[in-house]
């Protein structure tokens, strides 16, 4: 079966940093990651093309929220 264009990726990390966020991918391309960094207490969001529209970036917004727990862990 085919991989669709656009899915989400949820993926945690515990090398350079230690956290969980989300990658979300747009007609096969890395678009935006947006990470919770529990060590250093931030939240980061990298964006991987030129542009893209703000309503693309308020709904990766919106799937961070709902899959990605708010609070720090310890």
């Amino acid at each position: 079966m085919a991989q669709p264009k656009d899915w989400v990726v949820i993926a945690s990390d515990v090398n350079e940093r230690d956290g969980i966020g989300v990658e979300i991918y747009r007609d096969n391309e890395l678009v935006i990651e947006i990470f919770r960094d529990d060590t250093k207490r931030t939240r980061t969001v990298s964006i991987f093309k030129e542009n893209i529209s703000l309503d693309l970036l308020e709904e990766c917004i919106g799937i961070y929220k709902k899959e990605i727990p708010w609070n720090f862990i310890d």
